[in-house]
């Protein structure tokens, strides 16, 4: 079970092999000062998805996960959203390894820059808690505590273009496609615990999917690279399919772990801010 170990991980960060070719400096999307009349999600939008397990011959739903956001613009402060994200195995599964992740961030609803990020995994035996905070010089300040131990207090040098893996799943939404080479290679980083992450991501062009349960859909397809670790091989790509439409919904994953593979689709939506156009049957 240990494929659970990362299901959020894997759910947000799929989102971001759709980084923009546009990108004014090495690994920095562009910033797009966007009005929230213009932006592709709205107040009340909920993403569902299930995560499937393939090992040989044995395939089976293991756990699934949710996206939640909201929009606060009551004066007060200026206007952001708060993206939450939780993950689960289902019961059965929680005798072998039991998951329970709570992802969040909060983000300017202006330019779409994080300011708060927080984690809070319960996985098998493991358990860790993340905290992010942005300064106006992008610097951030990580605090972290594995298990019971003592928290970790680190200072981490950040750039304009530095984000938490949960706004980034936001952000890649507002991409404009239309200049995308087939094949390309383009580097993208991301902020997790106490390190930055740099990857890469091929657009692979438009390909029409069927996702069970939800239809068929003209999409947007992607290759990028994952990183090594306990779950993931450094030396191989995740796919992507998104929704080619004003949504540019995240609906299907698939990639090679260590041991097995792993499948994601999506179920269900609520509250979706444009017709999914994109849907052909």
């Amino acid at each position: 079970m240990i494929v659970m170990r990362r299901i959020i991980f894997i759910l947000v960060i799929f989102q971001i092999s759709t980084i923009s070719l546009l990108s004014q400096e090495k690994n920095c999307p562009p910033v797009r000062v966007l009005s929230v009349k213009d932006l592709p999600f709205a107040d009340g939008e909920s993403l569902s998805y299930s995560v499937t397990y393939n090992w040989g011959s044995v395939v089976t739903e293991v756990g699934e996960a949710r996206t939640t956001l909201r929009y606060v613009g009551d004066g007060s402060t200026s206007p952001y959203f708060h993206a939450v994200v939780k993950g689960n195995t289902y019961k059965f599964f929680d005798m072998f390894f039991k998951v329970r992740d709570h992802y969040e961030s909060k983000f300017y609803a202006s330019d779409i820059r994080p300011f708060y990020f927080h984690r809070n995994v319960h996985e098998g035996k493991y358990r860790m808690k993340n905290t992010f905070t942005w300064f106006p010089d992008y610097s951030l300040r990580s605090v972290t505590q594995k298990y019971d131990n003592p928290q970790k207090d680190t200072l981490l040098r950040g750039s304009r273009c530095t984000y938490d893996i949960l706004t980034m799943f936001y952000y890649a939404r507002n991409i404009d496609f239309s200049n995308a080479v087939v094949g390309e290679k383009q580097p993208i980083s991301f902020v997790i615990d106490d390190e930055i992450y740099e990857i890469y991501y091929r657009y692979l062009g438009r390909e029409v999917k069927k996702i069970p349960g939800m239809g068929t859909y003209t999409t947007i397809k992607f290759a990028a690279r994952l990183v090594a670790g306990t779950v993931f091989r450094g030396d191989k790509e995740m796919i992507i399919w998104v929704t080619d439409d004003a949504n540019k919904i995240p609906l299907s994953f698939e990639m090679e772990i260590i041991v097995g593979k792993v499948y994601g689709r999506l179920t269900a939506t609520k509250n979706l801010k444009y017709a999914l156009t994109s849907r052909i049957k």
